[in-house]
């Protein structure tokens, strides 16, 4: 195992410790206020970012950044959809159909936002899509939540049964997810050019490196999200016949381009041949089925996130931060196993984005010594195992705050929480108009 492997392994020890050390004051964790060590988990994910950040500048001959970990900035993004706004309007989060349901013997907990979700979920109760919600409700109330559960999985809708941690440390899944590094880095037999571009500056030590980002939602995005802030030629793309929720691009794709690929009748061979970065978010072997080859470029850094891991008896199965604490226990200690709970914040989603960050960034600094590709892989459902783990639970603590909006930035009728990272006033651009770019390099300038 090379020693950027050995680095990041220590990641599941040293979150903790970091974030140990940031100062408390003045109570960090208020937008994040929840019996698990949220801000622990926020502020360690930021540090290990900003770390990585350090190690690449050293490698570019660049001094390294004295980053403060500011608590307002970091509680802001992570509780970023609560600061957003479009023409004076906050999102809804949260779809109908996406939330917990009783069972005959239990809960459950849904996702239904994309409208092909929603499909697949009144499927898997034998109902037409266009059938009252009430209906689907009541059809649920009737079923077994482990039936429900497998069901579902069976159609490719997503609603898991609400577990205690207990039953999920127990179960297979639960085991391998909890195995294995927080942030996995692993060499691949193909090797490219060594070295590292010209051009980095000490707020943009990723110039002149290329990302190809094929994320959605929210973990993925944040992590290329952040690659930009710190001087990445960032291109998002997405599929035409699936088009992301509005709010979440508006949220997540700062700093970046945005193209439109139909994968069913376009490879994109082109764009990952010269790219530096593949970022992904699909399910484990999707978009290797779309025709999507990590191989079309020796030396690759292929960067992944899953909600379950791609291993274990869930590998395949589709999720998302809300599920996975609802599978994982997360959901009854912040709740109670009769009236199921959730952390005041996606903080799964989001300290996996900046920890696939760091990881890919220390992918970045071994490949410019010996041009070795690497697989970087985080798992939504591995973050919330070191969640878990973690030590000061706080079962008795006050209502989450909302975020202060004299944190937020403004561009025009959007208004969103400004970058994590205290030395960035705001992202390079806001999110631009959607699918708005040539599926090219280079990108065009801003």
């Amino acid at each position: 195992m090379n020693t950027h492997a050995r680095l990041v392994q220590d990641y599941e020890a040293g979150i903790g410790v970091t974030a140990s050390r940031i100062s408390p004051a003045p109570d960090p964790g208020s937008n994040l206020a929840a019996t698990l060590p949220v801000w622990a988990l926020a502020a360690g994910s930021v540090a290990a970012l900003t770390a990585a950040a350090n190690r690449m500048r050293t490698a570019r001959g660049l001094h390294p950044v004295a980053h403060r970990l500011d608590p307002a900035r970091i509680t802001a993004a992570f509780s970023s959809e609560r600061l957003l706004s479009i023409a004076g309007r906050g999102p809804t989060p949260f779809a109908d159909l996406s939330g917990f349901f009783p069972t005959f013997d239990g809960w459950v907990r849904t996702h239904a936002n994309y409208p092909h979700h929603r499909a697949r979920l009144f499927a898997t109760l034998g109902l037409p899509d266009s059938a009252p919600v009430d209906l689907l409700v009541a059809q649920m109330a009737m079923i077994r939540a482990s039936d429900l559960e497998e069901r579902a999985a069976a159609q490719g809708a997503i609603a898991v049964r609400v577990r205690t941690e207990e039953e999920w440390a127990a179960s297979p899944e639960g085991q391998a997810a909890a195995s294995g590094p927080l942030v996995a880095i692993d060499d691949r037999a193909d090797r490219g050019e060594t070295g590292l571009p010209a051009g980095a500056t000490p707020l943009q030590p990723l110039r002149g490196l290329r990302v190809l980002d094929l994320t959605r939602v929210i973990a993925g995005p944040v992590a290329t999200r952040a690659l930009a802030l710190l001087g990445a030629e960032v291109l998002r793309v997405d599929p035409p016949q699936l088009p992301e929720i509005p709010w979440q691009f508006a949220d997540t794709c700062q700093g970046k381009r945005s193209t439109l690929v139909d994968l069913r009748t376009r490879g994109i061979d082109d764009l990952v041949a010269a790219a530096d970065v593949l970022i992904t978010g699909y399910r484990p072997g999707a978009l290797e089925r779309a025709g999507v080859r990590a191989a079309a470029r020796p030396g690759l850094i292929h960067g992944r996130v899953s909600a379950w891991g791609e291993a274990g008896p869930w590998g395949e199965r589709r999720g998302f931060d809300s599920i996975v604490q609802a599978a994982s226990g997360i959901s009854t200690i912040e709740g109670a196993p009769s009236v199921p709970g959730a952390l005041p914040a996606q903080a799964l989603d989001h300290a996996s984005g900046y920890l696939l960050a760091a990881g890919v960034i220390d992918a970045l600094v071994a490949r410019a010594g010996d041009g070795v590709g690497r697989d970087v892989r985080v798992a939504l459902a591995r973050t919330a195992s070191w969640l878990l783990d973690a030590p000061d639970r706080t079962p008795r603590h006050g209502k989450a705050a909302a975020p202060s909006p004299a944190q937020a930035v403004r561009h025009g009728q959007v208004v969103t929480a400004p970058p994590v990272l205290a030395e960035y006033p705001d992202y390079a651009w806001p999110a631009p108009a959607y699918g708005a770019d040539r599926p090219a390099w280079p990108l065009p300038t801003h």
